[in-house]
Order: structure tokens, then C-alpha cells, then sequence
């Protein structure tokens, strides 16, 4: 296993789109400031870290099981989450099985289309759903922190917008007039899951980072 070396922290991904929303993230902190968050994040695939078996029933068990055996292997601080889409009328479904919802070689696309197949006579005030995410972080001395985040919103009927990944094109936030893909990165960090949930998790970051 080849780290470079100055690598800092390990995200337990290999989702492009979860690294540049990490790295933004830690870019807010004034306490790092100074890092150089293209060289001190890497994802696990850089990190040489195979995929890891998400064996657990909900979100904070396959986070955890994630940044345990990253942080194990690497040596390195890891980050990772677990996050999905729960919809209300589906029983809070697709949920841990979001990014394989339309099967386990299932592209974004794929997922987002079986979805809307499935909720096409679903009327608007029945497609309340929300991205759900938790957090953890894990050192290798095998402190551990977890943190919860949530945006509600409403699914729409067909997608909209470039940005972002997953399912953000058809989930149009509370309050808001445009899907999460219609957001600017600034915008969807504010008020996404995955933005809560990293946010929470900032304090131990920055302890961890600027030790």
C-alpha cells in the first residue's frame, strides 16, 4: 500500500462528487485555513483500500464499519458516511440500499429512474421524502464520532439539474424552488445531509487535522 505523504485524512469512498463536497467542507474551518485539502484528503481507492462490505442494517453501522477498517488499514484518520434517500410513501426506502437500488452494478441514472417508475401515480403531496446521512470519524488510536444530518424535501416528477450526484436531480429541498443538482456546492453544503452531518463532525476534525 502506497499513501502519499501528504496525505492527512482518508474518505472512505470512491465517490468523486462525496470527495469535492469533503475537501469544501474543511475549506470553511478557520482553523485550517492553511491545509491544502487536495494533497491532505484522499480517497480510499488512492489510499489503496479495496471496497468494504457494508454488512450493517442502518446508516450509522456502515459508516462506522467503513472508517474502522480504513482507519485500520491505512494508519490515517477516516471519514466516512452512510446516506441515502428515504422516502415516505416507500416506508423510508430506498434508504441503506440507495446506491443500489436498481441493482448492485446500478449507474446514478439507473437508480433514479426505477425510482420515479415506481412513484409515477404518486401525486405531489404524497413525495415528501429526505437525504438522510451519518457521519463518522474514526483515528487509527480508535477514537470514534459519529454525527446525524437531514434535508427534507419533495421528490419531483422528472430531473433537474447538472450538479451534484445521486439522486440530488429529483429531490427538490423544503423552502426551495430548485432540485439539489440546481444548487451551487456553497448552497448544497449549507443545507444537505451530508453537509449537516460533516459539519458536526468539524470539531473532531479540526482537532484531529490540526494536531
Amino acid at each position: 500500500m502506497s499513501i502519499p505523504a501528504e496525505a492527512r485524512i482518508v474518505l472512505a469512498t470512491g465517490n468523486q462528487g462525496k470527495v469535492r463536497e469533503f475537501r469544501a467542507l474543511l475549506a470553511t474551518q478557520p482553523q485550517l485555513q492553511d491545509l491544502n485539502t487536495e494533497d491532505a484528503v484522499i480517497d480510499s481507492a488512492t489510499a489503496g483500500v479495496g471496497d468494504i462490505p457494508e454488512t450493517g442494517v442502518t446508516f450509522e453501522e456502515n459508516s462506522l464499519i467503513k472508517a474502522r477498517a480504513v482507519a485500520q488499514q491505512t494508519g490515517l484518520p477516516a471519514v466516512a458516511d452512510d446516506s441515502g434517500l428515504a422516502v415516505d410513501v416507500l416506508g423510508g426506502a430506498p434508504g441503506i440500499f440507495s446506491a443500489r437500488w436498481a441493482g448492485a452494478q446500478a449507474s446514478d441514472e439507473n437508480n433514479r429512474d426505477l425510482l420515479l417508475q415506481q412513484l409515477a401515480d404518486i401525486s405531489e403531496e404524497h413525495r415528501s421524502a429526505a437525504f438522510v446521512c451519518v457521519a463518522s470519524l474514526v483515528t487509527p488510536e480508535g477514537a470514534e464520532y459519529t454525527a446525524y444530518g437531514k434535508l427534507e424535501g419533495t421528490l419531483l416528477a422528472t430531473p433537474r439539474g447538472e450538479g451534484g450526484f445521486g439522486y440530488d436531480p429529483i429531490l427538490q429541498p423544503a423552502g426551495e424552488t430548485r432540485s439539489t443538482a440546481e444548487l451551487s456546492m456553497a448552497e448544497k453544503n449549507a443545507i444537505s445531509h451530508r453537509g449537516k452531518a460533516f459539519a458536526a463532525l468539524a470539531p473532531h476534525l479540526v482537532e484531529v487535522l490540526g494536531a
